[in-house]
């Protein structure tokens, strides 16, 4: 696939385009399953390449992938599943998972991802709102149902469950392969999400068929996909970017998909990339973060990887990162932004050509029209900041139709409002800043964390960063920093004010940090975004 002029493109770009690609319409519906996993079963195609806790790799075909879905959808049937029916799945990266993912589609019922770190609390909140029909698990992860209040019916992954309940292998595999998959309007929805909880209590999110098409759109010009890349989206199915761009996307694209069960380390991360000659890369940052502060790993002269590009999604990129993935990694790596809500809205797409500003959240994907704007919800200029939001009119691949249990809905007028603020360029790209929230006010001045955290992740010392605001009489308030170091290092006061220093005479006097705390670890969604809310709640307390 060669590079198009962004703004050519732009100009050129319909929806339709992306529509006459899929069997499915948004005025007759989609089945997702068939779009990801039918139309691909000729020629012995690879859907998954999954790779086990000890080593060991199996493949699944597009056509196998096919008769297991298909049998997963006659046990809904069943049960009396179908279609709009929540069905969730508490599972490691495993071809099961993917049966049912795809099964739970081709029966027209909606997934629901539970991510395997949750503990009882988050799965009882999220069953519970959703009302969810069936839950299938394993063993290492039954336990956390036991406190669940009124949890659904459970099956088991495991050819003898110990708890008496239905065995997947026994109750699925001895049904029949014949389904026809049941399409489902193009505004009903295919997942139900929750959003990640960076600011506050999880949301229910349910994502309609027809975002298929932004899907499409995203790894088609963002992720750059081409038909021989070796892909792998690193993220964790049980959160938005995974399950949209590590499962659903690429089957989209008719490209094989890769899991790594085993849990993520930087060691088996870099082992994974030369095993598999992984050509196309996503991550969220956390990820390349860990693998550049394990460098050492690599040696002096390194096996080279095969990697053609990289992405990552999720908070910005800092320089060093970015400049470090080029060296060891061989790569150009495009920062993108999303949120559950909306999918994938802002882009450096590997596809276009366009200009590329380091730490930049990038341009509107096509078939969105994304801007700034002010308090008063007026769309700002050149070199201002404001609310980065979504202009719904012109935006004929935005899908997100509102929470999903009367939370307060994030509109204003034909706007969505992400709730990040962002600079914008005047040429169509922005700057993330921060969460509304997260921005400081010191002095009179606005202060994103983004900025300094970048900064302080340039010191040879710094793996990780957090930085906030605190209370104080004097300013208003002032910045602190939460510092993890990286191993050999050890805290300090005289590192703390090197640390200051550093940030202050590369940033500005205003913004540098004027407190600084080392710590173990940051606090962080199970995604791994950083959750500035709780580090501001402890600046707080400190003043109280």
């Amino acid at each position: 696939m060669s590079a198009t002029a962004y703004q050519d493109f732009m100009a050129a770009f319909s929806p339709e385009q992306i529509e006459a690609e899929l069997q499915g319409n948004r005025a007759n519906g989609f089945n997702v399953c068939a779009e990801c996993v039918d139309r691909w079963v000729d020629g012995g195609k690879v859907a998954l390449r999954h790779q086990a806790t000890d080593g060991s790799v199996t493949e699944l075909t597009f056509a196998e992938l096919k008769t297991r879905s298909a049998q997963f959808a006659n046990y809904l049937a069943s049960q009396g599943i179908g279609q709009g029916d929540r069905v969730a799945a508490l599972l490691p990266r495993t071809p099961e998972l993917l049966v049912v993912i795809m099964g739970t589609l081709r029966a027209g019922a909606v997934y629901q991802p539970l991510f395997t770190a949750f503990g009882s609390g988050a799965i009882e909140y999220r069953t519970e709102k959703a009302g969810t029909k069936l839950l299938v698990t394993d063993e290492a992860n039954r336990h956390k149902l036991d406190e669940v209040k009124d949890c659904p019916p459970v099956i088991m992954v495991s050819a003898a469950p110990s708890t008496g309940e239905p065995s997947f292998i026994d109750a699925v595999y001895s049904q029949s392969d014949d389904f026809e998959p049941v399409v489902v309007a193009a505004d009903q929805p295919f997942l139900q999400m929750f959003t990640s909880g960076t600011v506050g209590k999880s949301k229910g999110v349910h994502v309609p068929t027809k975002a298929l098409l932004a899907f499409h759109v995203y790894m088609k010009y963002a992720i750059g996909l081409q038909d021989d890349d070796i892909y792998w989206n690193v993220a964790d199915p049980g959160w938005a970017y995974g399950l949209y761009y590590a499962v659903v996307g690429p089957l989209l694209l008719g490209c094989t998909t890769h899991f790594n069960e085993a849990g993520f380390t930087a060691q088996n991360t870099f082992d994974f990339l030369r095993q598999h000659k992984i050509t196309n890369l996503a991550a969220a940052p956390t990820a390349y973060r860990m693998l550049m502060a394990n460098d050492h790993l690599l040696g002096d002269q390194p096996e080279p990887f095969s990697l053609r590009v990289g992405s990552s999604a999720g908070e910005p990129l800092n320089p060093e990162v970015i400049n470090w993935i080029d060296r060891r990694l061989a790569c150009p790596v495009m920062d993108h932004y999303g949120q559950t809500e909306t999918g994938m809205t802002a882009c450096n797409h590997h596809a276009l050509q366009h200009k590329v500003r380091i730490g930049s959240m990038g341009y509107a994907m096509p078939g969105y029209r994304v801007v700034a704007l002010d308090g008063n919800f007026q769309e700002v200029g050149e070199g201002e900041t404001g609310q980065l939001a979504v202009d719904m009119d012109n935006s004929p691949l935005f899908f997100f139709q509102g929470y999903t249990w009367n939370e307060k809905q994030p509109y204003s007028g034909k706007y969505y409002l992400t709730g990040d603020v962002v600079e914008a360029h005047g040429d169509g790209a922005f700057t993330f800043a921060g969460r509304d929230d997260d921005i400081i006010t010191s002095a009179g001045y606005r202060i994103g964390p983004a900025d300094v955290e970048s900064t302080l992740i340039e010191h040879a010392c710094v793996a990780e960063s957090g930085v906030v605001a605190k209370p104080d009489a004097e300013r208003g308030s002032i910045v602190k920093a939460f510092v993890v170091l990286k191993q050999g290092y050890d805290a300090s006061d005289e590192l703390a004010d090197e640390l200051k220093q550093f940030v202050r005479k590369r940033l500005s006097t205003h913004a540098f940090p004027r407190e600084i705390d080392f710590v173990e670890e940051l606090p962080k969604t199970p995604s791994g975004k950083i959750q500035r809310f709780l580090l501001r709640q402890q600046a707080e307390a400190e003043v109280a």
